[in-house]
């Protein structure tokens, strides 16, 4: 199922400007939209972090963020504020290209997976008919990033960190592409609003009955991993390492990394929503007779993006961190043959045309 005919709102500036302007109204309406997705990183960056907070605080009985605004909202402000002015310093001994390469690659990756995520009806920057492996492929140029700022940091701490983040993400890929292979079965298309529109009727997550569920399971313990998150926190273990990859980091290039961590929760809520919620389809149908429906949809899309990062935090804020050994036993001795088999049985259950609707 390929949409070919679909409306995308960020398309149509496009071309109504270069009609309008010729190739300088091109160029000016892809400022526009990049300075929109921009935007969009840094406000959802700080929000998802004051959001961290205040969870963590429920979670440990303490009242979190209360000093800076009302309820400590202009906290995460103030803490940009003082990284912007920090001054940028990092030791002598540091491979200059890769070390400056490192927070770059890490932010620019995060940024052009934004690029395929449907927000709602027409609301997408790019509708790619493979927009699903494309984000797997921009994502995974990361964890680059990630080694580059432990070997360019010339630290055998960092180096430790980039080395775990590495191991860790490259393994815990397997398992998540696995998981997204099932519903692609199931779908019939890699194309984003494709899997959304397959689910019209009913959600994948119900849909797809049981190997649907192991799915889903596996994909947010394999993204919680890919985004270095507790339990999966080995690459900075602070216990250990310090800070990890970004030990020698400061100023706006540690900003870098933690805000590209954050994104990178994002983008995983969004595709798991995408995947098996239906992205921004509203339940049972209850606003599809609504006018404005790319307003509704991003509504439903937000809500149910943001029910998941509330689990993704409830996740972290529950589990110790887990050991260098135990982290790769869960994958390559449970979650990957468990994913094998499960994409085997989805196979065999379109093949038969035997889902169970609900």
């Amino acid at each position: 199922m390929i949409l070919t005919n679909t409306t995308n709102y960020f398309g149509d500036l496009v071309s109504f400007l270069a009609e309008k302007m010729g190739i300088g109204g091109q160029i000016l309406a892809y400022v526009i939209v990049a300075a929109v997705y921009l935007g969009f990183f840094a406000i959802a960056g700080l929000l998802l972090v004051y959001i961290e907070r205040r969870v963590a605080a429920f979670f440990q009985l303490r009242l979190g963020p209360n000093r800076v605004g009302p309820h400590g909202i202009f906290q995460t402000i103030a803490d940009a504020l003082k990284l912007l002015s920090k001054e940028i310093f990092g030791t002598n001994r540091k491979d200059n290209l890769l070390y400056t390469t490192a927070y770059y690659l890490v932010i620019i990756a995060a940024l052009v997976s934004l690029s395929v995520i449907p927000f709602s009806i027409g609301v997408q920057a790019y509708d790619l008919n493979i927009g699903v492996f494309f984000i797997s492929a921009v994502s995974s140029v990361g964890v680059l990033g990630i080694l580059f700022g432990g070997w360019g940091s010339n630290n055998k701490y960092s180096l430790i960190g980039g080395m775990r983040s590495g191991l860790q993400m490259i393994s815990y890929e397997l398992s998540s592409g696995l998981a997204i292979l099932t519903i692609i079965l199931l779908a019939g298309t890699l194309q984003m609003s494709g899997i959304i529109e397959a689910q019209r009727d009913t959600w994948f997550i119900l849909k797809g009955h049981i190997p649907a569920w192991i799915a889903f399971f596996i994909f947010v313990i394999a993204g919680t991993a890919e985004s270095n998150r507790t339990p999966f926190d080995l690459p900075e273990g602070e216990a250990e390492l310090g800070a990890g990859y970004h030990s020698e980091y400061s100023g706006m290039g540690f900003a870098y990394f933690f805000l590209a961590e954050f994104i990178n929760m994002f983008i995983i809520a969004a595709v798991g929503v995408t995947l098996f919620f239906g992205g921004w389809l509203a339940p049972f149908g209850i606003t599809d007779t609504l006018p404005w429906q790319p307003l509704w949809g991003a509504v439903w899309f937000f809500l149910k993006v943001a029910v998941f990062i509330f689990f993704m935090m409830w996740f972290r804020w529950t589990f110790p961190r887990l050991r260098i050994d135990q982290l790769l036993t869960l994958e390559w001795k449970y979650l990957l043959p468990i994913g094998l088999l499960n994409i085997v049985l989805m196979a065999v259950i379109v093949y038969y045309n035997v889902l169970i609707s609900f």
